[in-house]
Parts: structure tokens; sequence; C-alpha cells
């Protein structure tokens, strides 16, 4: 993660650094990629070619402040009684219990959109948007009323069929340039009446394939083409195709907003924490880049000093990033039965002086110091707590990820475990 910072201060040849950049950077990214679009990418490497490096640092930090402040609006449709409000608390993740909550089970009464702010990213809005049920229902005055150009998607809500208007929205929407996803909620209800109603013949995947076609076929025959659907249950983020629409979402927002995106998601899986690991892990890389770039320029301030309360307002960050900030820690210490104690002694993240005092920090900062002084002569103290500033908010974000992912194996083992008192089943033969 660190050799072409290393190579960068050693002031290597910037024509093999432009060279290297590209394929560097697609190495460290996520599978669905990072914050960078190909034509910043060209930007970047075009600089570094030409060894303009205020130019490098410039284009640097105008990325890093598009993805850290932009505003995402998410718009979400449906009737009443589809799930609406449930899937919105979910994603913001909140029970219909907590304060702010969407209301659930309300009927609707108005044609008016209701915001729902995100508790932890207020440039994170959720959109409770009116169904289309109405008798005299015209879409193109639908996404007026609305003021459809202020959503960056919209999703389309169902818990069974979609209708005819549903299908003249999704139209309208294509048309107008923005994007839409069909979601099939409760489909967990549909699977427990179909076990209840045929124990012996039911099989989950089977009954799953039909909703799946029965969605596709009426869509289909309503006029909406090779319709994308997700069959979602809202209390079980992490099964059925919430964890693809993640993915597919990520895919196709615009690069500077998925990193605002990404860190909204709960940890579902190891693959929904390795994305948000490497995204963060590409943000602390670029601010690296773009202050090695500075060092290079006569009597530019590039580098910080090394403050601690700063340091552990940084992996306060990072653990609440990851759902293990003090009170997310203490709700999965109520859920998996144990003491907060228990938890701090089988993790790491949750020991601030730990982390801090690791004595391989200092040593990976030192060795690259050397290099980087012997070329450009500036203070060692000065780059070396720059250096070691960086290796450790990688391990802060490497070990809170850790932590996340043991977190979230001990809680699914809990629930699979209350499944199986709760269902009479053998849990050790699963």
């Amino acid at each position: 993660m660190d050799q072409f910072i290393s190579d960068f201060l050693e002031g290597k040849n910037f024509q093999q650094l432009a060279t290297n950049f590209v394929p560097y950077y697609t190495t460290l990214v996520s599978k669905v990629g990072g914050i960078i679009s190909p034509e910043n990418l060209d930007r970047i490497q075009g600089a570094l070619k030409e060894a303009k490096l205020k130019d490098v640092a410039d284009i640097i930090e105008e990325l890093l402040m598009a993805a850290e402040n932009a505003p995402l609006d998410v718009a979400v449709i449906g009737e009443s009684g589809t799930g609406k409000s449930s899937f919105i608390n979910a994603l913001r993740g909140l029970s219909y219990e907590e304060e702010g909550s969407a209301s659930v089970g309300v009927v609707e009464t108005t044609m008016k959109k209701t915001p729902y702010q995100h508790p932890k990213y207020p440039n994170v809005t959720f959109w409770d948007l009116p169904g289309t049920g109405t008798p005299n229902f015209h879409p193109h005055e639908y996404l007026e009323m609305v003021e459809f150009a202020t959503y960056d998607f919209f999703i389309i809500i169902s818990s069974c069929r979609f209708s005819l208007n549903d299908a003249l929205l999704a139209q309208n929407i294509k048309e107008i340039g923005k994007k839409f996803y069909f979601v099939r909620t409760k489909v967990d209800n549909d699977l427990y009446n179909e076990e209840k109603s045929k124990p012996t013949s039911f099989k989950r995947e089977r009954v799953l394939q039909r909703i799946r076609d029965n969605c596709l076929a009426n869509l289909s025959h309503i006029g909406v083409p090779e319709p994308c659907i997700f069959l979602v249950s809202n209390f079980d983020l992490d099964d059925f195709d919430f964890p693809i629409l993640e993915e597919t979402l990520l895919k196709e927002l615009p690069f500077h907003k998925r990193y605002t995106f990404v860190l909204l998601l709960p940890n579902l899986s190891d693959a929904s924490i390795e994305v948000k690991r490497a995204f963060l892990k590409e943000m602390i890389w670029l601010d690296a880049l773009k202050s090695s770039a500075l060092s290079f320029i006569p009597f530019m301030a590039c580098f910080n000093g090394f403050d601690l309360p700063q340091q552990e307002k940084c992996l306060n960050l990072y653990q609440s990033h990851f759902g293990l900030d003090e009170n997310s820690v203490k709700e999965i210490a109520k859920k998996l039965g144990m003491s907060v104690e228990k938890i701090k002694s089988f993790t790491k993240s949750l020991n601030f002086w730990l982390l801090v005092k690791d004595e391989s920090i200092a040593a990976r900062a030192m060795k690259c110091v050397e290099c980087y002084c012997s070329v450009n002569g500036s203070l060692p103290s000065t780059a070396f707590q720059f250096l070691k500033t960086y290796f450790l908010h990688l391990k802060f974000i490497n070990t809170v990820a850790d932590d996340a992912k043991i977190l979230l194996h001990k809680t699914l083992e809990s629930i699979s475990l209350r499944r199986c008192q709760r269902d009479g089943s053998d849990c050790l033969t699963e």
C-alpha cells in the first residue's frame, strides 16, 4: 500500500511514476472502483508526466473535497404497506422504535414528499415519496410535483405486483436520464407463508425464483423491457438480493458520490466491510500522495505534526464508519448477551494506546524518512511525523475493519443459534 508513496518521496523518475500510477491505483481500490473517474486519472497521470506537482496536489485536493462533501438524495417510491418506511429505516440504521425513524404502518393520506436525514451522515437524505396508485396518475406531473431533478436515483418498491403506474413512472425516469431500481420487499413473509402451507414440498430457492419470475413477467407485460429486480427483506438485509443492490448502486453512482454511499452501508458481510475498508484506504492514500507532491515545492507547508488527540479523534471516526463507536458497541454487547469489557478482550481497535504504541509503525516511517531526506534535505523529524501518521491511519482502518468482521461473525452465530432454538432444530448439525 505504501510502495508508490515511498517511490514518490525518494524522487524517482516522474515519467516512470506516471506510467505506474494508474496500474497501482487499480490495485488499491475496491472491486466496484474508487472515487476517481478515468478522465481524472488521466489528468493526474498527465501532471505527473510533466512533473507539475502543484497540479497533482490541486487535482487530488479537488477530488477529495468532492468525495467528502458530496450530497446524496435517494427517492423511495411505494404505496402504503409495501415496507417503504421499513426500507428507509433499515438504510438509516434505525429500528422503527427509535427517535427520528420513518413511521411504520401509517396509512398514506397526502401527496407530499417526506425527507429523512441519515443520523450519522447529514449530507445523505432519503425521500419518502407518495405512491403511484391514484386512478388519474400522470407520470410527468408526478415527477414535476416531487421535483425529480433533486434525486440521485429512484427506488420503486412493491410487496406484491408492480403496477402499470410503476412501469409508466420508470419509463419517464429513464427518459429524464435518471436511474431507477425495482425492489420487491417482504420476501421473508412469502417464504414463511409458503413453508407453513407446504411444509413437505417447500424449497426456498424455488419459491424465490418464482417470485422473481412473476415480477419479471409482470413488468415485461406492462412495458418495462429487461427489468432489474431485487428481492429484499427489510429485517434481514444480509439475506436475499440486498448485497447485490448495494454493489449495483455503487457501480452506477457518479464517482464522487460513491464514498458518501459506501460509508452509510451496514456491515452485512465480509465483502461489504472490505469495500468500505478499500474506500477509506483510498482516501488516506490520495491524501498522502497530495502531501508528497507538495513536499517537493519550496516553502510549501505539506506535513502536519503528530498530534495525539487528533489521532484519537481519527480512530473514533473510523470506529463510527464501521459501527464500532461507543454506542454501537454497547448495542452489539446487548445483542450478544455479553459485557462491553468482554468485547474489548477479543478486539484490538477499541484500545487507542495499544495501537499508538506499535513500534513497527515508527520503524516503517523512519525507513522511508531516510530515503526522503537524502533526496530533498527536508527536516527528518517533519517527514517522520507525516509518515508515522500515514502508517498509523492505515493500521487504524485495518484493525477496525478486522474487528468489524469478528463482531459480524459473532452476531450472525448468535442469530443462527436463536433461530435453531426457536425452531427446535439441532444447531450442531448445521
